[in-house]
């Protein structure tokens, strides 16, 4: 059997993340969910080697501190919450960031700018952007290293409707090419599309599986502190990617 392409063993951060194991294979579009402050961010953070945290870590069988790092940026990309862009760079050349790690092979940077309906602004500082858009950037940016792990923090939180339906057929697209992407979200509903949900609460898994099978009243109840009506929805599936 081939090694899970991001594996963690009771991965701990003090106060914010207990124990955490986990295997997320190829193929896999895999949601995280959990109220306010449960831990998904600092989880993200920590499988992207991007916060010290106690336990393992695995890409692809290999432990993450045997990776060099300039071999991580070819095979994880990280998005965070915020987009925040301190300088001036026209959206192009910050897409293009994303592929230092490729000796700045400038291959899939229009691609990427198509996909996520930038090239319009390719020219445009990045700190002349909305909210929106810089997430938007930021994602294209991730995308541009064609990294086969994608770790994505609530990347639809400040994006309208159409964008927001448009990543979510991306994240898709890349799970259904063999890619394993990990999605934060704040939209039980939009869980349920996914292959595979992780609940976290007060910074313990205490969910793991396919989505029906996990997102149940009894669970939702005790961990979002909500009573949950379940209806047969009208809203159509998304097509693939």
């Amino acid at each position: 059997m081939s090694p899970a392409a991001l594996h963690a063993a009771s991965l701990s951060v003090p106060g914010r993340l207990e124990a955490v194991s986990l295997d997320l294979g190829p193929g896999e579009l895999v949601a995280l969910v959990g109220p306010n402050g449960a831990g998904k961010s600092t989880l993200i953070q920590a499988l992207a080697g991007l916060l010290p945290a106690q336990g393992t870590i695995h890409w692809n069988g290999q432990p993450l501190s045997r990776i060099l790092m300039a071999d991580r940026g070819r095979r994880l990309a990280w998005v965070g919450q915020e987009a925040h862009f301190e300088f001036a760079f026209p959206v192009r050349e910050v897409v293009a960031q994303g592929r230092y790690a490729w000796q700045d092979d400038p291959s899939g940077v229009a691609e990427a700018l198509a996909e996520l309906d930038l090239t319009h602004l390719a020219d445009r500082p990045a700190t002349r952007l909305s909210g929106g858009e810089r997430h938007r950037v930021g994602l294209a940016r991730a995308l541009a290293t064609r990294a086969p792990i994608q770790l994505w923090d609530e990347p639809v939180a400040q994006l309208d409707v159409r964008h927001a339906l448009e990543v979510m057929r991306l994240a898709r697209r890349l799970a259904n090419e063999g890619g394993t992407v990990l999605v934060s979200l704040h939209d039980l509903r939009a869980a349920y599309r996914f292959d595979r949900v992780l609940v976290l609460d007060q910074g313990r898994l205490v969910g793991n599986g396919r989505p029906h099978d996990v997102l149940t009243a009894p669970l939702i109840r005790t961990v979002f502190r909500v009573e949950a009506t379940f209806v047969e929805s009208l809203v159509p599936e998304l097509p693939p990617g």
